[in-house]
């Protein structure tokens, strides 16, 4: 075998997630590692594009986003994650993103309604109980100062989400405010952010298990490099076997095909036509 060259330059080729990055990655983490940062990367889950960042392993996203912004800025951010988590993210849609005309809605906090995030966030009460919301465009400035960040994006449809850096930094608090645990041995837990079967990353664009009481979710991707080759009869679930269509969507489309049907111009969720988006990817 011939000697490398260590001073050779790297062509395209060698530059690889597996064979380059990685490893690299990998030593400066373990370099970072007494400063409790660590470098992570997370694939957009619409365009495939990388996203690599620099989290604070022991700092909470939202706590370092308080350095940013005022109090009630960061009361609308919670208010902004609970409509997509909690509001628009039922057993029956999975939606995970607020459209852009309804954030003037959560300007303002509802009379009857406390957040269920800023009380876990403010539990000395004042501040909460003080909090009397932001102007509309004040509001639009914060989505602004959010999506130019990469924080949050801005589909073509006019829906805002979490965008990849925001799941990175985000993903324990995510879990911990929205899932819920079984209160009594009988009971189910309640669990409103789920991980890809494939890549076990957050979804919240891609599709669901055709068996509404099943847990699977994946990625488009990922559903596309498992179900690769199959016949659609064999396009079961890994985990209860029921055959997956690939047409009960998690993210913005499960609501674009709920307004559809609704409509009358297309069929029952669950029986709907693959959407045009995931066509393509496929």
């Amino acid at each position: 075998m011939l000697p490398v060259d260590p001073d050779r330059p790297f062509p395209v080729g060698d530059v690889t997630q597996s064979g380059f990055i990685t490893p690299i990655i990998q030593t400066i983490n373990a370099r970072l590692e007494p400063y409790d940062f660590e470098i992570r990367h997370s694939r957009h889950q619409q365009t495939k594009e990388t996203t690599y960042a620099l989290v604070n392993k022991t700092s909470d996203a939202m706590t370092q986003l308080a350095t940013r912004f005022s109090a009630s800025e960061i009361a609308f951010i919670r208010r902004l994650l609970d409509a997509m988590f909690e509001t628009h993210n039922t057993p029956s849609r999975e939606t995970m993103a607020v459209k852009q005309m309804e954030t003037s809605q959560l300007a303002r906090p509802r009379r009857n309604r406390q957040s269920q995030a800023a009380s876990l966030a403010d539990e000395d009460g004042p501040t909460q109980a003080a909090d009397s919301g932001i102007t509309i465009g004040e509001a639009d400035a914060v989505l602004g100062a959010l999506v130019a960040d990469g924080f949050l994006q801005l589909s073509n449809a006019r829906y805002y989400s979490l965008a990849p850096r925001a799941l990175m930094e985000l993903d324990s608090y995510l879990k911990e405010t929205y899932n819920e645990t079984a209160e009594d041995e009988d009971d189910e837990p309640t669990i409103r952010i789920r991980d890809c079967e494939g890549c076990r990353e957050i979804v919240t664009f891609g599709i669901r298990c055709n068996n509404r009481e099943c847990g699977v979710r994946w990625h488009d991707r990922c559903a596309n490099q498992y179900y690769s080759g199959r016949s659609a009869e064999g396009k079961r679930c890994p985990k209860c076997m029921t055959v997956c269509g690939g047409n009960v969507y998690v993210g913005e489309r499960a609501d674009r095909v709920l307004q559809r049907n609704s409509s009358g111009g297309g069929r029952r969720d669950g029986e709907e036509e693959m959407d045009e988006d995931q066509e393509e990817e496929r």
